[in-house]
């Protein structure tokens, strides 16, 4: 089926890139014991979180929990923390653990950037909000794939954001067996012991840690397989579990049989194409007057033909700081994609593509683009080429998802995917192929059955337009759960954080009366994506952004 790989000079410098590298063999991972009533429950010692005026209101800690639940005993990982202490604390409930997704997204980041209004003053009065980095993630004893970040970024130095051409292939291809050899031989212990189900058990003995009898969590886009997770190997310890956004346990660890590269397998090609089809939709309802893109005729074919230019003519985009962007196909299309995940952002992404599009017709080599007008996807496309921390804090894939066995197949695999899903499919098609050449894997990792057998009520949300968790997933995730409810947000972009008021209030009733809605409810986001931003609902919260994680823009991490 798969007919087209690259090239046998390609295969030549592959195999010289891993010859005389020591690898782990792998193993089959298993469904380890749930539970480790062996090892300690870490003491807290909550403490300042430094200088910053902006993180007085937040506490910080670091705790040691095992490095192998195999081992309760032996070497320990470092997990940082924060806490956002609840404001009422003579009626507090307990403790609202969080996750932003990614993988590789920190914890701590996410509540100290976003946790003062990321959730109603109700639940921040009841609950003190927590967020831990994951182990090796952010300051959780970061897995790390280069010895040091000039390494690193000497690797992905001029790589694009995917390959286009088969030379862009071939050249993808060899970096990627570069950079997997070298995360095993770097980090091989950290990466051994870095699975989800791991991360579970860390948040269990956190759970017990801050005296919770039962948890109390939110979970966004990886973040609800980690739920999912939670749920399996601790079934009986589920207070309320809010799931928004959800990633769909069988397609992420390819339990379901499915041998193609998880980026194609979690549809994010698919989500993306039918989120930029409202979004050239919404733009067209808008009109010139309120969408730039607008302007130019019909926002579909707009798009369309600026992405065929710049296949050939890339642009260049100076920033308002007076730096340069080569913007190609590639980038543009990178762009795009994140940007659909806030449609906050759609103006600004609509006045981009305009002026891309009208540089590009009339074959300018350059185009200026005004300050506060820049998609963030471009925003830190340009910065992060300079960032560290990166890619192996978000490998964790590599170590627990099923990988295809054909890492020179994925030519094929990205075709097959652009068929389906024009731009998106071929983007998102080479996440992973890195995992190809890690035979390392966590043989504590949990890999199904998934069928989950938690008593209490799980809230499920998820959003009609999302890019990166398509909705197409929300009901077959809610019904791995005996009784899960499914709240549909009629909306765009991903997860409903800060989108609209009714999912707002229904979270909020469930976490803190347990009053779970209907299966099948409803609700509208506030504002359409080109409406006139309304001044903040008082005592709402702000749309904070799910961040990327880092390295995503240059290198395929799933930004989940």
């Amino acid at each position: 089926m798969f007919s087209r790989t690259v090239s046998r000079r390609t295969t030549r410098r592959v195999s010289a890139v891993l010859a005389g590298v020591a690898l782990v063999v792998p193993t089959t991972a298993v469904a380890a014991r749930p539970e480790a009533a062996a090892a300690a429950v870490p003491k807290i010692s909550w403490g300042s979180c430094g200088a910053d005026p902006l993180l007085a209101a937040f506490q910080c800690a670091s705790v040691e929990v095992p490095t192998d639940y195999d081992h309760p005993r032996g070497p320990t990982t470092t997990i940082a923390l924060t806490r956002l202490p609840a404001t009422d604390p003579a009626h507090r409930i307990g403790t609202l653990f969080t996750n932003p997704g990614g993988p590789g997204g920190s914890g701590v980041e996410f509540v100290q950037t976003a946790g003062e209004t990321a959730y109603t003053p109700e639940v921040r009065a009841k609950f003190d909000i927590l967020g831990f980095d994951p182990r090796g993630v952010g300051q959780s004893d970061p897995a790390t794939c280069f010895p040091t970040a000039a390494q690193e970024n000497a690797v992905l130095a001029g790589l694009p954001s995917f390959p286009v051409t088969s030379a862009e292939e071939r050249q993808y291809t060899v970096a990627n067996a570069k950079i997997g050899t070298s995360c095993v031989t770097t980090s091989p212990d950290r990466l051994a012991h870095y699975s989800t189900a791991n991360v579970a058990r860390d948040m269990d003995l956190l759970r017990q840690a801050v005296g919770d009898a039962k948890l109390s969590y939110v979970g966004y886009s990886y973040g609800t397989y980690l739920g999912a997770t939670y749920a399996k190997l601790f079934p009986n310890k589920v207070r309320a579990f809010v799931q928004d956004g959800t990633l769909l346990p069988e397609w992420y660890s390819g339990s379901d049989g499915d041998t193609r590269p998880v980026g194609v397998r979690l549809r994010q090609g698919e989500g993306a194409s039918e989120t930029l089809a409202q979004f050239n939709l919404e733009c067209k309802k808008a009109g010139p007057s309120r969408c730039a893109l607008a302007q130019l005729g019909d926002p579909a074919t707009v798009v369309e033909d600026l992405y065929e230019r710049l296949k050939t003519k890339p642009v260049d985009l100076v920033l308002p700081d007076g730096s340069t962007l080569k913007v190609t196909y590639a980038t543009a299309v990178q762009a795009t994609f994140f940007s659909l995940y806030s449609p906050a952002g759609w103006p600004d992404l609509a006045v981009t593509l305009a002026q891309l599009s009208t540089a590009a017709s009339k074959g300018q080599r350059s185009v200026s683009v005004a300050a506060g007008k820049l998609p963030q996807g471009l925003v830190e496309w340009n910065r992060r080429k300079e960032e560290y921390a990166s890619l192996g804090t978000s490998m964790q894939p590599c170590i627990e998802s099923r990988q295809t066995g054909r890492p020179l197949a994925y030519p094929s695999y990205a075709d097959a995917a652009d068929r389906r899903a024009p731009h998106f499919g071929r983007f998102r098609a080479w996440v992973g192929q890195t995992c190809e050449f890690m035979p390392i894997r966590d043989t504590d990792a949990f890999l199904g059955p998934w069928q989950l057998k938690v008593d209490s009520p799980v809230l499920v949300l998820g959003t009609r337009y999302d890019p990166a968790t398509p909705y197409q997933a929300t009901r077959p995730y809610a019904e791995l759960y005996p009784d899960a409810r499914v709240v549909t947000v009629n909306g765009w972009g991903h997860t409903t954080l800060g989108k609209s008021a009714c999912a707002d209030a229904t979270i909020t009733a469930y976490l803190v009366n347990l009053t779970a809605p209907e299966d099948g409810a409803t609700c509208d986001q506030d504002r359409k994506p080109f409406d006139p931003l309304p001044q903040a609902r008082s005592g709402a919260p702000a749309e904070p952004r799910l961040d990327v994680p880092p390295g995503v823009s240059r290198w395929g991490t799933l930004g989940l």
